[in-house]
């Protein structure tokens, strides 16, 4: 494995491609311009010119250590009444931190912090902590951004508070649980309006609303580059669901309720959550690791930077795709962990279900050492323009992504087997019959992350590999870290997935999904499309008409949602009904 420093920098001899020289890019390039992003090279040496992207070389800026800072979101006040029936509001914080920094590209995104959401309050108090590394001495600028979730449609924004701090030191004084009043500029109307009306018939006592934080200087960040700030902690996990249309594959008796078809004489469709996860990993990520995206075809420049019509379309589908598989609702799982520890490894242990199942997953790390990861696999009928740019949120920039799966280990103190398949150490060849009948072991120390760079949207470089390893080690306490590079060991990466999907099979009542075409009703085509993907085994392609028009559909769905919410009535269950039935087409895409 590559030794590393402090920063994630690789050896002086590192793979061509994997790194920039440190020494001589420290100032910028040795003709004084910046270096362009280079191809990415994951393995094999090619003389044809490949498209641009992939693999960036391009350093971070030099600048001296900043300082380590922790901001606290307290609560806050008197918020805009959101929902009509229930003369509330569903309140979180988006904070964003910009530093006076210059970033490699103008792309790279700002640092951001999403609190939880509490339900039904007007005076939220959240005590969300986030601790940045390297603020630099010239001060920062916080944007609060307080909004109401609203799983059906777009979040309703509540209002803004910017803290503004013009230069810091380790005396500085910080702020202690100050107030700040919310700006009211860009925000729903609809919400101030109800809040007024509560005004005028004495429910509520205020029109401004307020927002508590507090900042405070922790030291100076014992890095030697300070060019670049990043979350240090609190690490959290979030799972969100999403409800898709499924059915039980293998499963030969009618269900308990005794839904089956009279047409097919086949079990009815039913809703399924499709589970989507994001871990908060402790930064710095590596400081080589840092790709973009690939320009394999000629739209997909324009569907990043959302230039022309096409482009625009592309963009505004891709980020909604996002927000629907990692949608926020009642349902949703959030906790907060002080750090890397044996707990926070059984945590990524239990979201991707330890070894049962036989899953492969997808994954995103964002530069921030954000983690994200969904099930995939050709069960899923799920229209996706792009897996891993849906997961990056059309991000140009990401630190790395591919595939991973976890294998169970015999002996958790021997050398992980190379070899699956009939090894005695990875089942099935140790559980015999399917799935195990008594509950997984918790101990990390049992498991195996194996991991790649397999992804055609960002193509990762294979010579990375080993910083990647030795992140996901500090992260993941006592859990085996084995990488494979998609190109140089293919074989056996195509060996040890397929193995994965015929556990799979062998395994338990394995569920296909597909989208809901509208969110108001279950239609003949739905059935059919679940008919089709049994019977085949994978989704046909869909046209871009077709993915457009059922993101129409759903916005459509929304709008008739939020419409019958003003018609007076006594009880909420139709429009919440209703709501199931919208959030159900706002699903995973």
């Amino acid at each position: 494995m590559a030794d590393t420093n402090v920063n994630g920098l690789p050896p002086a001899d590192a793979a061509s491609g994997a790194a920039p020289a440190t020494e001589e890019k420290e100032n910028g390039h040795p003709n004084g311009d910046m270096p362009k992003p280079q191809k990415s090279d994951t393995g094999f040496a090619s003389k044809k010119k490949g498209p641009e992207g992939g693999f960036d070389e391009t350093p971070i800026p030099r600048a001296p250590p900043g300082y380590t800072v922790k901001f606290t979101l307290h609560r806050a006040n008197n918020l805009p009444l959101a929902d009509i029936n229930t003369l509330s509001a569903d309140p979180f914080v988006v904070a964003q931190l910009t530093t006076g920094l210059p970033t490699r590209h103008k792309e790279d995104p700002p640092l951001t912090m999403r609190t939880p959401t509490i339900r039904q309050s007007t005076d939220p108090e959240w005590n969300s902590e986030w601790i940045v590394a390297n603020v630099p001495a010239s001060g920062f600028r916080l944007k609060c951004r307080i909004y109401d979730e609203d799983p059906a449609d777009h979040d309703d924004r509540l209002g803004n508070v910017h803290v503004e701090v013009g230069a810091i030191n380790e005396g500085w004084e910080g702020i202690h649980d100050q107030t700040f009043p919310i700006r009211k500029r860009m925000v729903s109307k609809r919400a101030y309006a109800l809040r007024a009306m509560a005004v005028c018939f004495g429910k509520a006592h205020h029109m401004s609303g307020t927002l508590n934080v507090s900042v405070e200087v922790l030291g100076r960040t014992g890095d030697e580059n300070g060019g670049r700030a990043y979350t240090i902690g609190p690490q959290f996990w979030i799972r969100h669901y999403s409800p898709l249309l499924g059915r039980l594959l293998g499963q030969k008796e009618p269900n308990e309720d005794g839904q089956v078809s009279r047409r097919t004489g086949k079990q009815k469709p039913e809703k399924y959550n499709f589970q989507s996860n994001q871990m908060q990993l402790r930064g710095p990520v590596p400081e080589a690791m840092y790709h973009r995206y690939v320009e394999f075809k000629p739209f997909v420049k324009s569907m990043y930077t959302a230039k022309g019509v096409r482009g625009f379309i592309l963009s505004k589908a891709l980020h909604h795709q996002h927000a629907r598989v990692y949608n926020f609702d009642a349902a949703t799982e959030f906790k907060v962990l002080p750090g890397p520890c044996k707990e926070f490894a059984q945590k990524f242990l239990e979201l991707v279900h330890w070894d049962q199942g036989g899953r492969i997953f997808t994954y995103v790390l964002t530069l921030d050492a954000l983690f994200r990861f969904t099930e995939t696999g050709k069960e899923f009928g799920i229209d996706m323009l792009s897996k891993h740019t849906m997961h990056s949120d059309v991000a140009p920039y990401i630190a790395f992504s591919g595939e991973f799966f976890i294998r169970r280990l015999k002996h958790k103190d021997r050398k992980p087997p190379d070899e699956g398949g009939d090894n005695a150490a990875h089942p099935p060849s140790d559980i015999d019959g399917g799935p195990p009948n008594d509950d997984p072991k918790k101990d990390p120390a049992y498991y195996e992350l194996v991991i790649d760079n397999d992804s055609g949207t960002y193509r990762p470089n294979a010579a990375l590999l080993p910083q990647l390893k030795a992140f996901f080690e500090t992260n993941f306490p006592g859990l085996h870290i084995r990488t494979l590079d998609c190109q140089g060991d293919a074989e056996k990466m195509e060996a040890m997935k397929s193995e994965q999907r015929e556990r799979k099979k062998q395994e338990g009542q394995a569920v296909v999904y597909t989208q809901i075409s509208r969110s108001s009703s279950m239609s003949s085509s739905d059935e059919e499309e679940l008919d089709r993907l049994e019977r085949e085994g994978e989704m046909a392609p869909r046209h871009l008409r077709h993915q457009v028009q059922r993101e129409a559909e759903a916005r459509v769905d929304a709008m008739k949602f939020h419409a019958k919410e003003f018609r007076p009535r006594g009880k909420r269950g139709g429009a919440a009904d209703q709501g199931n039935a919208a959030s159900s087409s706002a699903a995973a895409v």
